[in-house]
């Protein structure tokens, strides 16, 4: 009771820690000299050497020595923040560790938060060798419309796109659905292009037309400002402002929510994430209870937005659902509690004062959170769900998420429907996850404290979960707005259910 008293005002503390500003003029086109951005890189290396849980899990240690030299090299002459930030990534790609991530300064995502920047107008599904229009903020364009076959853009094939831009995504392990989804989420393709290839006034597209027959038209970049400027007779200015509380019952229901059928028997679950604030363990309870008052034979969660968050809220709901009991970890280890660069780690003294108090040092000189290696969990009793069970994964599902799908996959009543999971199914770098500042550009990185082995018996190949039951994406699918992965899911109740006739 003590860790668990000790860790929970620990860690209300550290995520209560006020944060600086500053209010120094800005310039987002400061040129920062080799000098300064080779001492950057250094400690940004020696942090990751030194900290690291899992550097070398899937990048052994010779690669990442390479990949590090070449990051290294490639600083020649004087950079932009934005240029050194492609670096940076560049080598955190190779790592292979979804939480380890690199991120603009503090001032420069400022900057980009009121920049009118040109964007690259189109949305893109990235999977295989194919890659389609989600979507077109520009109006006017009748040609690429949403399920329009992309064949290049700017004389690149989707295979260099893809290839080119997968060296600069994250993933855990090598899950490959997850650098896709990456780009296929949002318009996340196109500020990966513009950071890389920049984006011209004019931009070559050849695409397959409604015959199948390739043609070609030049788009421009997108500029929110001057197509404002136009449209403003065209904004519609509502009259009804939702109250406080309405909106924060928009959020919560777009964080999670329920649909029951209770003529077929059926629910739909929506949990988009696991993080605090969105009241989960309330609605489980209260769900859970539903379910059962209902007499719900199907229940569907839909977890593929979903990625990640407090790995207490997935347990909860895994508990819901799993028959059997279940540790979080059978391992989950730091390789240090302190640093020789602790003054460019957020909060560090808090997160060391933390790890003193959770993690003791054991005959491999690693530092373990023992009470998650040892601690099973239980399945619910009251209100536990036993009925047919389908989870809906993707490539975004990630971190808790894939804790959750992964101790309920084998489950006799559960179905996992979709595609490999981001998130690694054996294990993942994570569980405390402070932000490294580098002193001279501002550049943060994301260093995962914890190396976690989810289940030592599961196989090591690397990859996410997979799915019992394919569903993946069609150009008809996206074209229609069709919903192939819910899809499957309804023809696969459907054959249940034929089975009680």
């Amino acid at each position: 009771m003590k860790t668990a008293f000790y860790l929970f005002f620990i860690t209300t503390i550290v995520f209560c820690f006020s944060c600086k500003t500053t209010h120094e003029t800005f310039d987002p086109y400061k040129k920062y000299s080799p000098q300064k951005l080779n001492e950057d890189y250094a400690i940004f290396r020696n942090i990751l050497e030194e900290s690291h849980p899992g550097l070398y899990w899937y990048t052994p240690r010779d690669s990442m020595d390479y990949f590090f030299n070449k990051g290294f090299s490639q600083i020649t002459d004087s950079m932009t923040e934005p240029q050194f930030r492609n670096i940076l990534s560049y080598v955190v790609a190779k790592i292979n560790c979804g939480h380890t991530a690199v991120r603009y300064s503090k001032q420069y995502s400022a900057y980009l938060d009121t920049a009118n920047l040109s964007l690259f107008p189109l949305g893109l599904k990235f999977w295989g060798d194919t890659m389609i229009v989600t979507v077109n903020i520009n109006r006017k364009d009748s040609l690429l419309k949403r399920g329009t076959v992309i064949k290049s853009i700017n004389g690149m094939t989707q295979q260099q796109l893809r290839d080119t831009l997968f060296d600069y995504t994250i993933t855990d392990g090598y899950s490959m659905t997850g650098k896709y989804q990456s780009l296929s989420t949002g318009f996340n393709f196109g500020s990966w292009y513009r950071n890389i290839f920049g984006v011209p006034e004019n931009i070559n597209v050849h695409y397959l037309d409604a015959m199948g027959n390739e043609q070609e038209t030049i788009i421009h970049p997108y500029n929110f400002k001057t197509d404002t400027s136009r449209k403003l007779a065209d904004i519609i200015i509502p009259h009804y402002r939702p109250s406080r509380k309405e909106r924060k019952a928009q959020r919560l229901f777009a964080a999670r929510n329920l649909q029951v059928d209770t003529v077929g028997k059926t629910a739909f679950m929506t949990v988009n994430s696991f993080a605090h604030g969105d009241h989960l363990k309330r609605f489980f309870r209260s769900s859970f209870k539903l379910l059962r008052e209902k007499n719900i034979r199907n229940l569907v969660i839909d977890v593929r937005s979903n990625g990640g968050g407090d790995a207490s809220n997935s347990t909860l709901l895994t508990r819901f659902i799993s028959n059997k009991k279940f540790k979080l970890a059978d391992s989950l280890y730091a390789v240090t509690r302190s640093s020789r660069y602790n003054k460019y780690i957020d909060n560090s003294f808090l997160y060391r004062l933390m790890m003193t108090f959770v993690t003791s040092k054991r005959d491999d000189d690693k530092y373990h959170f023992g009470y998650f290696e040892r601690h099973y969990f239980k399945p619910k009793t009251k209100n536990h769900f036993n009925g047919n069970v389908y989870v809906l994964i993707g490539g975004n599902s990630f971190s808790a998420t894939t804790l959750f799908a992964g101790s309920l996959k084998g489950q006799k009543n559960v179905t996992l429907v979709g595609e490999e999971t981001g998130g690694a199914y054996y294990g993942n770098n994570a569980w405390m996850i402070p932000d490294v500042t580098l002193p001279n550009t501002g550049v943060r990185f994301r260093l995962p404290k914890f190396r976690m082995v989810v289940d030592k018996n599961r196989t090591k190949d690397g990859h996410g979960v997979l799915p019992d039951v394919y569903a993946v994406p069609s150009a008809q699918a996206i074209k229609n707005g069709i919903d192939f992965k819910e899809a499957k899911v309804k023809e696969l109740i459907e054959q249940q259910n034929a089975q009680y006739k």
